[in-house]
C-alpha cells in the first residue's frame, strides 16, 4: 500500500494558516461524473487539506464510490478519504471494501456505521454477518493495515441517542477504538460545535485532544437544505429558517439568489467565528460544485493560493 499522510498529519502542517477541506458525493450517472470531476478540478487549485467522498451503499454507486475514490488517489494531487459504512455489509464485504481502498493506494478511511436504505430515519438492522456498532468498525479497519480512521459527531447529538452525555460517551469509545479525528455532521449553530468540543474534553482529555473537523454546507437552495436536514435527523435553528424562509419570499418559486447570498454570509460568519474558537480545519459539504464554497473560501481569506 502507498505511504499517504494521515489527515492529523496533514492539517496540523498547515503552515499557520486553517486548513480546509471539501466533500464529495458519489456520481450517479456520466453527466453527474462530469460535473464532479470539474468541481475536482477547481478545488485541486486551491489545494484543500484533504478530499472526502461518501459513500453510496449498494449496487453500482457503491462501486463507483470506490472507483471515483480511487481516481481522485491516482490522477490528482489530492489527498481523498473514504468512507465505508457497516450498514447491509458482512464483515467479509468490508475487508473486501478496505481492501479495493488500499489496492487504489488510500490508507485514510472515514468509518461510519451508516443509514438504512431508502429511509435514513428508519430502523437500523446489522448484517447477519455484520457488525453493530461503528467502533467495531473502526478496529476491524486499523487491524486490516496502516489505516488512518476518522469517525463521524454529531454537534446536536446523534438522533438515536437518547441524551447529550450518551452521545458523548459514544463518541469517546470510537475514538479510543483508534479513530484519530473526527468529523461532524453539519450544524448550523456554532455554540452546537463548541459545547461538543467541551464535552468530550470533559469526558476524556486525551481523546478530548483530538481534532474534532467542524463540517459546513453553504445554503445555496432552502428545499435542498430541508430535505437534508430532515433526512440527517438535525435541526435548523428557529431563527435561521425563519429568515431563509423571508428570503425564498412567498412566489411559486423560491428566490434562489436571495437564498443563496443569505447562505454564503452564514457559511462565512460561521467559518469566522470558528477560526476564532480554534477549530482545526473547515470541511465544506459541496453537492459536487465548487462556487459556493470558493465564494465563502474568497471572504474568509483562504483562498489566496487560488491559480
Amino acid at each position: 500500500m502507498t505511504r499517504t499522510p494521515s489527515i492529523v498529519d496533514r492539517i496540523g502542517s498547515s503552515g499557520g494558516r486553517i486548513p480546509f477541506s471539501v466533500e464529495f458525493s458519489p456520481p450517479r450517472d456520466a453527466d453527474a461524473e462530469a460535473r464532479l470531476w470539474r468541481a475536482v478540478r477547481e478545488f485541486e487549485q486551491m489545494q484543500p487539506a484533504f478530499v472526502s467522498m461518501t459513500y453510496g451503499a449498494g449496487g453500482s454507486t457503491r462501486d463507483r464510490t470506490v472507483r471515483v475514490t480511487g481516481a481522485l488517489a491516482e490522477e490528482t494531487t489530492l489527498l481523498p478519504v473514504a468512507h465505508l459504512t457497516a450498514v447491509g455489509h458482512s464483515v467479509d464485504e468490508l475487508r473486501a471494501m478496505v481492501g479495493a481502498y488500499a489496492d487504489r493506494g488510500i490508507s485514510n478511511i472515514l468509518v461510519l456505521r451508516g443509514d438504512p436504505p431508502g429511509d435514513p430515519l428508519g430502523e437500523w438492522v446489522r448484517h447477519p454477518d455484520g457488525l453493530e456498532y461503528a467502533e467495531e468498525l473502526v478496529r476491524l479497519v486499523r487491524d486490516l493495515g496502516d489505516f488512518h480512521v476518522g469517525v463521524a459527531s454529531f454537534p446536536e447529538g446523534h438522533f438515536r441517542a437518547p441524551d447529550l452525555d450518551h452521545d458523548t460517551r459514544y463518541l469517546v469509545s470510537k475514538l479510543r477504538a483508534g479513530a484519530e479525528y473526527s468529523i461532524t455532521q453539519m450544524f448550523f449553530d456554532v455554540e452546537d460545535y463548541l459545547r461538543l468540543r467541551d464535552r468530550v474534553s470533559r469526558y476524556d482529555a486525551e481523546q478530548g485532544a483530538k481534532p474534532i473537523i467542524p463540517e459546513i454546507m453553504p445554503i445555496t437552495s432552502l428545499r435542498s437544505v430541508k430535505k437534508m436536514v430532515e433526512l440527517s435527523g438535525s435541526q435548523l435553528p428557529r431563527e435561521l429558517a425563519d429568515r431563509l424562509d423571508r428570503a425564498a419570499g412567498h412566489g411559486p418559486e423560491e428566490d434562489r439568489a436571495a437564498v443563496r447570498e443569505l447562505g454564503i454570509e452564514l457559511a462565512t460568519a460561521m467559518g469566522e467565528r470558528l477560526i476564532a474558537e480554534g477549530a482545526p480545519c473547515l470541511h465544506f459539504i459541496t453537492l459536487n460544485f465548487a462556487r459556493a464554497t470558493r465564494e465563502v473560501l474568497d471572504r474568509l481569506g483562504l483562498a489566496s493560493s487560488v491559480g
